[in-house]
């Protein structure tokens, strides 16, 4: 079931187009990873899907159609791109605070419950001016959770933040995802988004340039990779008829002692050298194929 829908989604700005016609679909249960360059349009996308902003044109429908606007809002949880807090409110008044905004009722047990899962028990009656950037955005991402919403906005969950509050907030969205939450998040760490990410959308000027699994852009975006291949020692009469070969099949060669490399365009070349090295009767220690990463797919794009 598709939680989220949009259909030719367009924002303007005077004469500057920010978002610009975007047909997407976002799935229950996914943790959909949202990227782009700065100024791309990623945050001004999440403010009209969470009723910060109206679109221009086009339509958005959430949780395939059933509810309202208004109703929508109780079933979502929010980060945005920056958060604010009362410097003399703690974290407890904090969750407090926002369940009334959102016409939720939060006990006082379930605002420790949530506290916990983001790593800030221990803080609960501390103000929020005396946390670090980190613990505020681990209190932003408590907000997002109050009341249990189905479907987490996340944006930049991670910016900023060191690199062990970074992997803790890493293992609590894989937690939650676990849990059934469906968490459309963007980021500018890459590897975050390789790590945890089920489907991947990049934008580009407004418009969603890449679209697909991590393997379906890698597949999209392959064309020479590199294999990496380690082996037993060659005898000198070897070399020259194996590197021809080599040469033959791909480009790029680099041959060092006990090791070499080489780009080729096809997975059958790869099985084509492998097996020339068998019956070569060379020993072969490892072989290693280096597929298009995802910063290179965002850098392409």
């Amino acid at each position: 079931m598709a939680l989220v829908e949009t259909n030719q989604l367009t924002k303007r700005f005077g004469e500057r187009t920010v978002v610009d016609g975007v047909t997407l679909s976002v799935n229950a249960g996914e943790i959909f990873g949202f990227l782009g360059k700065n100024g791309a349009g990623k945050s001004t996308f999440i403010n009209m899907l969470t009723g910060i902003i109206r679109p221009t044109s086009g339509t958005i429908r959430m949780f395939d159609g059933v509810g309202q606007p208004d109703d929508w809002k109780r079933r979502i949880g929010v980060l945005p791109d920056y958060s604010t807090f009362y410097d003399s409110l703690t974290a407890l008044d904090h969750l407090r605070y926002l369940a009334r905004v959102k016409g939720i009722r939060l006990s006082k047990k379930e605002c420790e419950r949530i506290l916990e899962d983001v790593g800030l028990a221990e803080h609960a009656g501390r103000k929020a001016k005396t946390f670090s950037f980190g613990m505020k955005k681990k209190l932003g991402i408590a907000q997002a959770l109050a009341g249990d919403p189905e479907l987490l906005f996340l944006d930049e969950p991670t910016s900023g933040v060191d690199v062990e509050s970074a992997l803790q907030i890493q293992q609590l969205l894989l937690r939650l995802h676990k849990q059934g939450k469906t968490i459309f998040m963007t980021s500018h760490n890459l590897h975050e988004v390789e790590k945890i990410c089920t489907r991947i959308a990049i934008m580009k000027a407004g418009k969603i340039a890449s679209l697909g699994s991590l393997a379906e852009l890698q597949a999209a975006h392959r064309s020479w990779r590199t294999v990496r291949v380690r082996h037993s020692q060659l005898a000198a009469e070897q070399k020259p008829e194996l590197v021809a070969f080599a040469e033959c099949i791909g480009r790029h060669l680099q041959w060092e002692e006990g090791r070499f490399s080489l780009q080729v365009d096809d997975d059958q070349n790869v099985a084509a050298l492998v097996r020339a090295l068998v019956q070569a009767r060379v020993d072969i220690y490892g072989v290693h194929v280096e597929e298009p990463s995802l910063e290179r797919i965002f850098l392409e794009e």
